[in-house]
């Protein structure tokens, strides 16, 4: 077995950093799709700006945000060097192509990393940073808990160190929140925005395409029984239906903002 800081030294070692890394974002994926979803809810933020909320401020879950980060800039730095090496080791181009197979996904996984990892700096700025370094606004949600009916209105903090309350006044249920939602809200509604996100969601599907099923092969998990479940799961899980839903979001904001 190859000493740790020699593994990671070769293409191998590499290339099994960056599948790992990859098939930990493809978790975030799925969590961040889930979360998300709450977008969707109709019910003015509630559910959204709870979730934001519990995302980052519960250490735990901040734990594995920074993990998450990290491993998006190694995932980052180990596909740069191995590009490098590649057009290093072969600096001319083939005078024939081969006719082998070759997807377009798996030729260009660099410029479309490239692409995803201009739309995370700038998405991450935008809401992240922004919620999380702010002061930003606040909502006040109030839930009958006998009716089940809910109003909702801007809070204004009396004290800057506020973060999140929630109490009872009687049957109603008062829950004081930072919100992202209102974010979100005038970010979908700059068409520009819309636009840069729609092409980083084609950037992951095509990114993911190739790049599940290739981090599988990497770490030797094949096998003839169950490589064509990883593909149908790369292909129409990760490829189709999470870069569609993501999608769908800033369009539903946008359309409605025109309204």
């Amino acid at each position: 077995m190859l000493p740790v800081k020699q593994l990671l030294h070769s293409s191998l070692g590499r290339k099994l950093v960056m599948a790992s890394t990859g098939l930990f974002l493809c978790l975030f994926l799925i969590v961040h799709l889930g979360g998300n979803l709450t977008l969707f809810a109709g019910d003015e933020g509630y559910n959204f700006n709870i979730y934001a909320h519990f995302m980052t401020n519960f250490l735990p879950v901040e734990i594995i945000g920074y993990v998450l980060y990290i491993s998006i800039l190694i995932h980052a730095f180990y596909a740069l060097i191995l590009t490098l090496k590649n057009r290093k080791a072969r600096p001319v181009k083939y005078a024939v192509t081969p006719k082998a197979r070759v997807s377009w996904a798996s030729l260009n996984m660099g410029f479309l990393g490239s692409i995803i990892f201009l739309f995370l700096v700038i998405h991450m700025t935008n809401f992240w940073g922004r919620y999380k370094f702010t002061e930003g606004s606040y909502r006040e949600y109030r839930t009958d808990l006998q009716t089940g009916k809910q109003t909702s209105a801007v809070y204004i903090p009396e004290s800057a160190e506020f973060e999140y309350a929630v109490f009872m006044e009687q049957q109603v249920e008062v829950v004081r929140v930072k919100d992202l939602y209102v974010i979100v809200s005038e970010s979908f509604s700059l068409w520009w925005y819309v636009l840069l996100y729609l092409v980083a969601m084609v950037a992951v599907a095509y990114h993911m395409y190739h790049g599940f099923q290739s981090a599988f092969q990497t770490t030797g998990l094949t096998h003839r029984r169950y490589t064509p479940v990883i593909k149908f799961i790369g292909t129409w899980v990760f490829a189709v239906i999470i870069p569609l839903t993501f999608a769908s979001m800033p369009v539903v904001f946008y359309i409605k903002s025109l309204l």
